[in-house]
Protein backbone atom coordinates (compact mmCIF):
# COMPACT_ATOMS: atom_id res chain seq x y z
CA UNK A 1 0.00 0.00 0.00
CA UNK A 2 1.60 3.34 -1.00
CA UNK A 3 0.14 5.59 1.21
CA UNK A 4 1.14 9.51 1.43
CA UNK A 5 2.42 9.19 5.07
CA UNK A 6 4.31 6.86 4.39
CA UNK A 7 6.70 8.80 2.16
CA UNK A 8 6.56 12.08 4.02
CA UNK A 9 7.82 10.49 7.58
CA UNK A 10 10.60 8.55 5.18
CA UNK A 11 11.59 11.80 3.62
CA UNK A 12 11.52 13.76 6.77
CA UNK A 13 13.56 11.51 8.69
CA UNK A 14 15.41 10.44 5.30
CA UNK A 15 14.73 7.05 5.98
CA UNK A 16 15.07 4.12 3.19
CA UNK A 17 13.00 1.89 4.58
CA UNK A 18 11.53 0.84 7.81
CA UNK A 19 14.87 -0.72 8.79
CA UNK A 20 15.38 2.78 11.26
CA UNK A 21 12.46 2.24 13.35
CA UNK A 22 13.58 1.67 16.71
CA UNK A 23 17.03 2.63 16.25
CA UNK A 24 18.20 6.36 16.63
CA UNK A 25 16.33 9.14 17.59
CA UNK A 26 15.40 11.16 14.16
CA UNK A 27 14.17 14.63 13.40
CA UNK A 28 13.42 16.36 10.23
CA UNK A 29 11.10 18.23 8.18
CA UNK A 30 8.26 16.86 5.52
CA UNK A 31 8.05 18.53 1.94
CA UNK A 32 4.79 17.26 1.34
CA UNK A 33 3.03 19.90 3.42
CA UNK A 34 -0.49 19.80 1.50
CA UNK A 35 -0.86 16.05 3.70
CA UNK A 36 -1.02 17.69 7.21
CA UNK A 37 -4.47 19.18 6.50
CA UNK A 38 -5.88 16.23 4.76
CA UNK A 39 -4.44 13.66 7.42
CA UNK A 40 -6.60 15.70 10.32
CA UNK A 41 -7.09 19.87 11.84
CA UNK A 42 -8.28 20.68 15.03
CA UNK A 43 -11.42 21.65 14.00
CA UNK A 44 -12.03 17.95 12.64
CA UNK A 45 -10.68 16.80 16.04
CA UNK A 46 -13.57 18.85 18.06
CA UNK A 47 -16.12 17.51 15.46
CA UNK A 48 -14.76 13.68 16.01
CA UNK A 49 -15.58 14.28 19.64
CA UNK A 50 -18.57 16.05 19.58
CA UNK A 51 -20.40 13.43 17.50
CA UNK A 52 -19.04 10.72 19.50
CA UNK A 53 -20.23 9.02 23.35
CA UNK A 54 -16.28 8.96 24.45
CA UNK A 55 -15.34 8.02 28.00
CA UNK A 56 -12.11 8.44 30.04
CA UNK A 57 -9.44 7.73 29.75
CA UNK A 58 -9.70 7.62 26.02
CA UNK A 59 -10.49 11.17 26.12
CA UNK A 60 -9.11 13.33 28.52
CA UNK A 61 -8.53 17.38 29.40
CA UNK A 62 -5.19 18.47 31.22
CA UNK A 63 -4.69 22.41 32.67
CA UNK A 64 -1.11 23.54 34.24
CA UNK A 65 0.08 19.77 34.17
CA UNK A 66 -3.25 18.34 36.38
CA UNK A 67 -6.08 16.16 34.60
CA UNK A 68 -9.47 17.95 34.90
CA UNK A 69 -11.90 16.00 36.15
CA UNK A 70 -14.06 14.63 33.66
CA UNK A 71 -17.31 16.16 35.22
CA UNK A 72 -16.24 19.25 34.14
CA UNK A 73 -16.41 18.74 30.23
CA UNK A 74 -18.77 15.16 30.46
CA UNK A 75 -22.79 15.66 30.60
CA UNK A 76 -25.30 13.49 30.30
CA UNK A 77 -27.51 13.61 26.98
CA UNK A 78 -30.63 12.39 27.25
CA UNK A 79 -33.20 11.17 25.30
CA UNK A 80 -37.22 11.78 25.91
CA UNK A 81 -37.96 8.81 26.90
CA UNK A 82 -35.08 8.74 29.16
CA UNK A 83 -32.24 7.25 27.95
CA UNK A 84 -28.36 8.57 28.77
CA UNK A 85 -26.04 8.53 26.71
CA UNK A 86 -22.38 9.99 28.53
CA UNK A 87 -21.75 12.90 25.36
CA UNK A 88 -18.73 15.87 25.86
CA UNK A 89 -19.78 18.57 26.75
CA UNK A 90 -18.57 21.23 23.78
CA UNK A 91 -19.11 24.57 25.84
CA UNK A 92 -17.14 23.52 28.73
CA UNK A 93 -14.34 22.10 26.68
CA UNK A 94 -15.11 25.18 24.62
CA UNK A 95 -13.78 27.06 27.80
CA UNK A 96 -11.43 24.98 28.85
CA UNK A 97 -9.63 25.44 25.39
CA UNK A 98 -10.28 29.19 25.16
CA UNK A 99 -8.17 29.09 29.29
CA UNK A 100 -4.89 26.84 27.44
CA UNK A 101 -5.54 23.20 27.78
CA UNK A 102 -4.53 20.11 26.27
CA UNK A 103 -7.03 17.37 24.77
CA UNK A 104 -5.94 14.09 23.91
CA UNK A 105 -8.14 11.74 21.88
CA UNK A 106 -6.59 8.18 22.19
CA UNK A 107 -7.36 5.44 19.35
CA UNK A 108 -8.40 8.49 17.17
CA UNK A 109 -8.12 5.50 14.16
CA UNK A 110 -11.24 3.71 16.11
CA UNK A 111 -13.35 7.09 15.42
CA UNK A 112 -11.88 8.58 12.05
CA UNK A 113 -11.57 6.34 8.61
CA UNK A 114 -8.54 9.01 7.69
CA UNK A 115 -6.69 7.84 11.20
CA UNK A 116 -7.77 4.44 10.24
CA UNK A 117 -6.45 4.01 7.16
CA UNK A 118 -3.29 5.72 7.87
CA UNK A 119 -2.50 3.28 10.85
CA UNK A 120 -3.08 0.03 8.65
CA UNK A 121 -0.50 1.91 5.90
CA UNK A 122 1.91 2.14 8.88
CA UNK A 123 1.28 -1.54 10.02
CA UNK A 124 1.62 -2.93 6.64
CA UNK A 125 4.99 -1.32 6.56
CA UNK A 126 6.34 -1.90 9.90
CA UNK A 127 4.07 -4.94 10.10
CA UNK A 128 3.75 -4.07 13.33
CA UNK A 129 0.76 -3.05 15.55
CA UNK A 130 -0.07 0.42 15.51
CA UNK A 131 -2.36 2.84 17.34
CA UNK A 132 -2.56 7.01 16.84
CA UNK A 133 -3.37 9.33 19.54
CA UNK A 134 -3.97 13.39 19.12
CA UNK A 135 -3.05 16.42 21.03
CA UNK A 136 -4.61 19.43 21.02
CA UNK A 137 -3.38 22.23 23.03
CA UNK A 138 -3.80 25.87 23.32
CA UNK A 139 -2.62 29.17 24.57
CA UNK A 140 0.51 28.04 27.02
CA UNK A 141 -0.63 24.89 28.41
CA UNK A 142 1.35 21.50 28.89
CA UNK A 143 1.35 18.06 28.51
CA UNK A 144 2.50 15.15 30.13
CA UNK A 145 5.36 15.31 31.93
CA UNK A 146 8.71 13.95 31.71
CA UNK A 147 8.10 10.54 30.25
CA UNK A 148 9.06 7.55 28.11
CA UNK A 149 6.81 5.16 26.43
CA UNK A 150 7.09 1.10 25.79
CA UNK A 151 6.71 1.82 22.44
CA UNK A 152 8.39 3.50 19.12
CA UNK A 153 6.85 7.23 18.51
CA UNK A 154 6.74 8.89 15.34
CA UNK A 155 5.33 12.15 15.61
CA UNK A 156 3.93 14.41 12.84
CA UNK A 157 3.12 18.37 13.88
CA UNK A 158 0.34 19.42 11.65
CA UNK A 159 -0.91 22.89 12.81
CA UNK A 160 0.44 25.54 15.35
CA UNK A 161 3.99 24.94 17.73
CA UNK A 162 5.00 22.93 20.27
CA UNK A 163 8.35 23.08 22.42
CA UNK A 164 9.65 19.71 23.13
CA UNK A 165 12.83 18.25 24.85
CA UNK A 166 14.19 15.29 24.18
CA UNK A 167 16.44 12.76 26.62
CA UNK A 168 18.24 9.57 26.22
CA UNK A 169 17.33 6.77 28.25
CA UNK A 170 18.21 5.50 31.50
CA UNK A 171 17.43 1.55 30.88
CA UNK A 172 18.31 -0.08 27.56
CA UNK A 173 14.82 -1.15 26.24
CA UNK A 174 12.72 -1.34 28.79
CA UNK A 175 9.23 -2.44 28.90
CA UNK A 176 5.52 -2.39 30.42
CA UNK A 177 6.15 -5.33 31.88
CA UNK A 178 9.74 -5.25 33.15
CA UNK A 179 12.24 -6.15 35.75
CA UNK A 180 12.92 -3.00 36.71
CA UNK A 181 10.63 0.13 36.81
CA UNK A 182 12.72 2.75 35.33
CA UNK A 183 11.40 5.20 37.26
CA UNK A 184 14.77 7.99 37.20
CA UNK A 185 15.24 10.34 34.22
CA UNK A 186 18.18 10.58 32.36
CA UNK A 187 20.08 13.44 32.45
CA UNK A 188 20.96 13.65 28.99
CA UNK A 189 19.57 16.02 26.65
CA UNK A 190 19.79 14.45 22.66
CA UNK A 191 17.16 17.44 21.62
CA UNK A 192 15.08 20.60 22.95
CA UNK A 193 13.45 22.93 20.29
CA UNK A 194 10.14 23.61 18.46
CA UNK A 195 8.17 21.20 16.16
CA UNK A 196 6.06 23.34 13.64
CA UNK A 197 4.30 22.30 11.02
CA UNK A 198 5.76 19.49 8.83
CA UNK A 199 8.00 18.47 11.28
CA UNK A 200 8.71 14.95 11.90
CA UNK A 201 9.89 13.34 14.82
CA UNK A 202 11.17 9.51 15.85
CA UNK A 203 11.51 8.91 19.30
CA UNK A 204 12.64 4.98 20.08
CA UNK A 205 10.91 3.50 23.28
CA UNK A 206 12.90 4.45 26.73
CA UNK A 207 13.70 7.75 25.50
CA UNK A 208 12.59 10.41 28.15
CA UNK A 209 10.54 13.46 26.71
CA UNK A 210 8.22 15.92 27.41
CA UNK A 211 6.01 19.03 25.60
CA UNK A 212 4.35 22.02 26.59
CA UNK A 213 3.42 25.32 25.31
CA UNK A 214 3.87 27.56 28.52
CA UNK A 215 6.09 30.66 27.67
CA UNK A 216 4.28 30.65 23.99
CA UNK A 217 1.52 32.79 24.36
CA UNK A 218 -1.93 32.52 22.55
CA UNK A 219 -1.97 29.86 19.39
CA UNK A 220 -2.18 26.18 19.44
CA UNK A 221 -0.75 22.89 18.39
CA UNK A 222 -1.98 19.81 17.04
CA UNK A 223 -0.27 17.11 16.75
CA UNK A 224 -0.31 13.20 16.41
CA UNK A 225 1.42 10.29 17.54
CA UNK A 226 1.64 7.05 16.24
CA UNK A 227 2.65 4.47 18.62
CA UNK A 228 4.38 1.70 17.30
CA UNK A 229 4.54 -2.08 19.36
CA UNK A 230 7.06 -3.78 18.49
CA UNK A 231 7.46 -7.62 19.35
CA UNK A 232 10.62 -8.90 21.31
CA UNK A 233 12.20 -11.43 22.57
CA UNK A 234 10.07 -11.81 25.30
CA UNK A 235 7.20 -11.90 23.15
CA UNK A 236 8.55 -14.90 21.43
CA UNK A 237 9.47 -16.98 24.99
CA UNK A 238 5.43 -16.02 25.95
CA UNK A 239 4.71 -17.53 22.44
CA UNK A 240 6.79 -20.51 23.04
CA UNK A 241 4.24 -20.86 26.75
CA UNK A 242 1.57 -21.13 25.10
CA UNK A 243 3.33 -24.06 22.92
CA UNK A 244 4.68 -26.11 25.74
CA UNK A 245 0.88 -26.77 26.38
CA UNK A 246 1.01 -29.60 23.63
CA UNK A 247 3.09 -31.09 25.04
CA UNK A 248 2.14 -33.58 28.23
CA UNK A 249 5.41 -33.47 30.21
CA UNK A 250 4.73 -29.37 30.64
CA UNK A 251 0.76 -30.20 32.10
CA UNK A 252 2.31 -32.39 35.02
CA UNK A 253 2.94 -30.57 37.80
CA UNK A 254 6.19 -30.02 39.01
CA UNK A 255 8.01 -32.52 41.93
CA UNK A 256 9.19 -30.28 44.23
CA UNK A 257 11.00 -33.21 46.37
CA UNK A 258 12.92 -35.34 44.26
CA UNK A 259 13.30 -32.88 41.25
CA UNK A 260 12.64 -35.92 38.43
CA UNK A 261 11.72 -34.99 35.16
CA UNK A 262 13.99 -31.62 35.28
CA UNK A 263 16.12 -33.14 32.74
CA UNK A 264 13.61 -34.32 30.18
CA UNK A 265 11.49 -30.50 30.38
CA UNK A 266 14.89 -28.27 29.86
CA UNK A 267 15.10 -30.80 26.82
CA UNK A 268 11.99 -31.10 25.66
CA UNK A 269 12.18 -27.21 26.00
CA UNK A 270 15.50 -26.74 23.89
CA UNK A 271 14.11 -28.78 20.87
CA UNK A 272 10.61 -26.61 21.58
CA UNK A 273 13.35 -23.31 20.99
CA UNK A 274 14.72 -25.30 18.03
CA UNK A 275 11.63 -26.06 16.25
CA UNK A 276 9.83 -22.63 16.70
CA UNK A 277 11.74 -19.66 15.72
CA UNK A 278 11.41 -15.82 16.16
CA UNK A 279 10.39 -15.61 12.52
CA UNK A 280 7.90 -18.61 13.13
CA UNK A 281 6.50 -16.46 15.81
CA UNK A 282 6.70 -13.20 13.51
CA UNK A 283 4.82 -14.83 10.55
CA UNK A 284 2.47 -16.58 13.15
CA UNK A 285 1.31 -13.01 14.54
CA UNK A 286 0.73 -11.67 11.47
CA UNK A 287 -1.62 -14.13 9.98
CA UNK A 288 -3.53 -14.97 13.10
CA UNK A 289 -4.57 -11.59 13.77
CA UNK A 290 -8.74 -11.20 13.70
CA UNK A 291 -10.12 -9.49 11.06
CA UNK A 292 -10.42 -5.84 11.22
CA UNK A 293 -13.53 -4.80 12.07
CA UNK A 294 -15.81 -3.29 8.58
CA UNK A 295 -19.00 -2.85 7.77
CA UNK A 296 -20.53 -5.75 6.39
CA UNK A 297 -21.56 -6.29 2.63
CA UNK A 298 -25.60 -6.66 2.25
CA UNK A 299 -27.07 -7.32 -1.23
CA UNK A 300 -30.31 -5.78 0.02
CA UNK A 301 -28.38 -1.95 -0.50
CA UNK A 302 -26.84 -2.64 -3.79
CA UNK A 303 -24.43 -4.57 -5.70
CA UNK A 304 -20.43 -4.72 -4.41
CA UNK A 305 -19.08 -2.55 -7.11
CA UNK A 306 -15.56 -1.13 -5.17
CA UNK A 307 -13.44 -2.80 -2.20
CA UNK A 308 -10.21 -2.42 -0.49
CA UNK A 309 -8.12 -4.97 1.38
CA UNK A 310 -8.54 -4.02 5.20
CA UNK A 311 -6.41 -7.09 7.32
CA UNK A 312 -4.00 -5.72 9.69
CA UNK A 313 -0.86 -7.00 7.74
CA UNK A 314 -0.50 -8.06 4.10
CA UNK A 315 -1.80 -11.15 3.41
CA UNK A 316 0.74 -13.93 2.55
CA UNK A 317 -0.50 -15.59 -1.24
CA UNK A 318 1.58 -18.82 -1.61
CA UNK A 319 1.68 -20.21 -5.14
CA UNK A 320 2.34 -24.16 -5.65
CA UNK A 321 1.35 -25.98 -8.89
CA UNK A 322 -2.36 -24.81 -10.14
CA UNK A 323 -3.60 -23.38 -6.43
CA UNK A 324 -2.89 -20.43 -4.57
CA UNK A 325 -3.20 -20.36 -1.27
CA UNK A 326 -3.96 -16.77 0.34
CA UNK A 327 -3.23 -16.66 4.50
CA UNK A 328 -4.03 -13.79 6.36
CA UNK A 329 -6.43 -12.45 9.53
CA UNK A 330 -6.50 -16.32 10.95
CA UNK A 331 -7.71 -17.79 7.50
CA UNK A 332 -6.29 -19.60 4.45
CA UNK A 333 -7.88 -19.82 1.66
CA UNK A 334 -7.01 -21.61 -1.67
CA UNK A 335 -8.25 -20.31 -5.12
CA UNK A 336 -7.34 -21.64 -8.47
CA UNK A 337 -3.80 -20.36 -10.17
CA UNK A 338 -5.72 -18.48 -12.67
CA UNK A 339 -7.05 -16.21 -9.87
CA UNK A 340 -3.28 -15.03 -8.58
CA UNK A 341 -3.44 -11.40 -10.80
CA UNK A 342 -6.85 -10.81 -9.44
CA UNK A 343 -5.65 -11.90 -5.86
CA UNK A 344 -2.65 -9.77 -6.05
CA UNK A 345 -4.72 -6.94 -7.11
CA UNK A 346 -7.65 -7.13 -4.14
CA UNK A 347 -5.03 -7.76 -1.70
CA UNK A 348 -2.56 -4.82 -2.38
CA UNK A 349 -4.14 -2.22 0.16
CA UNK A 350 -5.35 0.08 -2.41
CA UNK A 351 -9.11 0.64 -4.06
CA UNK A 352 -10.27 -1.32 -6.51
CA UNK A 353 -13.22 -0.34 -8.42
CA UNK A 354 -14.38 -4.01 -9.76
CA UNK A 355 -15.74 -3.25 -13.04
CA UNK A 356 -12.85 -1.81 -13.99
CA UNK A 357 -10.91 -4.33 -13.06
CA UNK A 358 -12.78 -7.18 -14.43
CA UNK A 359 -11.99 -5.57 -17.89
CA UNK A 360 -8.43 -6.06 -17.08
CA UNK A 361 -7.86 -8.87 -14.92
CA UNK A 362 -11.51 -11.33 -15.57
CA UNK A 363 -14.36 -11.27 -15.30
CA UNK A 364 -13.96 -13.42 -11.87
CA UNK A 365 -12.78 -10.35 -10.16
CA UNK A 366 -16.14 -9.87 -8.99
CA UNK A 367 -16.61 -13.06 -7.46
CA UNK A 368 -13.35 -13.34 -5.80
CA UNK A 369 -13.90 -9.81 -4.25
CA UNK A 370 -17.40 -11.01 -2.75
CA UNK A 371 -15.55 -13.94 -1.32
CA UNK A 372 -12.38 -12.17 0.25
CA UNK A 373 -15.57 -9.67 1.75
CA UNK A 374 -17.03 -12.27 3.24
CA UNK A 375 -14.05 -14.33 4.91
CA UNK A 376 -12.70 -10.77 6.02
CA UNK A 377 -9.88 -9.64 4.82
CA UNK A 378 -11.57 -7.00 2.69
CA UNK A 379 -14.37 -4.67 3.22
CA UNK A 380 -17.20 -2.97 0.74
CA UNK A 381 -15.58 0.88 -0.22
CA UNK A 382 -18.50 2.83 1.11
CA UNK A 383 -18.57 6.46 0.70
CA UNK A 384 -16.90 7.02 4.31
CA UNK A 385 -14.05 4.06 4.18
CA UNK A 386 -13.25 5.86 0.55
CA UNK A 387 -12.60 9.17 2.38
CA UNK A 388 -9.62 7.90 4.62
CA UNK A 389 -7.96 7.08 1.39
CA UNK A 390 -8.96 9.92 -1.04
CA UNK A 391 -5.98 12.20 -1.76
CA UNK A 392 -3.53 9.72 0.44
CA UNK A 393 -3.40 6.55 -0.88
CA UNK A 394 -3.71 5.78 -5.18
CA UNK A 395 -6.92 3.34 -6.56
CA UNK A 396 -5.24 0.02 -7.50
CA UNK A 397 -4.34 0.35 -11.28
CA UNK A 398 -5.71 -3.06 -13.00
Amino acid sequence: MQHRLISTIETALEWDGVGHLGGSFARGSAKDIEVLSRLLTPNRLLDIVMRRSLNRPQFRVFQKGVETHPAVYFTDSVSPRGQSISMVNMDSLGRLLNEGATVILDQANVFDPTMEVACRALQWWSQERVQVNVYLTTNEASGFPLHWDDHEVVIVQLAGEKEWEVRGTSRTAPMYRDADPNATPSDEVIWSGVMRPGDVMHIPRGHWHQATRNGSGTGSSLHVTFGITKRTGASWLAWLGDWCRTEEIFRHGLDRASGVGTEQLVATAQRLISERSPADFLASYEQAVAPARQVPFLEIFGPLDAVVCTTHFPPMVREGGEAVQVLASGKKLTFARKALPALELLLSGQPVELPAAATVVGAEVPELAKILVEEGLCAPLTAELSSGYTGLVTNAAP
